[in-house]
């Protein structure tokens, strides 16, 4: 592995390993943001269904 990094530093394309790592990681956080965004709006969506049905049935008895 060193040797793989030395002759990346020689070459001069240790920034263009450093700039895909950072891509590739700044990927994955993104999508992963993404499916945590998903899986809140999933179960929001799902506390004002039943927010609702319990207004209707307030409601119902009044």
């Amino acid at each position: 592995m060193s040797e793989l990094l030395l002759l990346l530093s020689e070459q001069g394309d240790l920034a263009h390993m450093v700039l895909g790592a950072w891509a590739g990681t700044s990927t994955s956080l993104l999508v992963w943001v993404l499916k945590q965004v998903i899986r809140f709006n999933r179960r929001f969506e799902e506390f004002m269904a039943e927010l609702e049905k319990l207004n209707q049935m307030l409601l119902a008895d009044t």
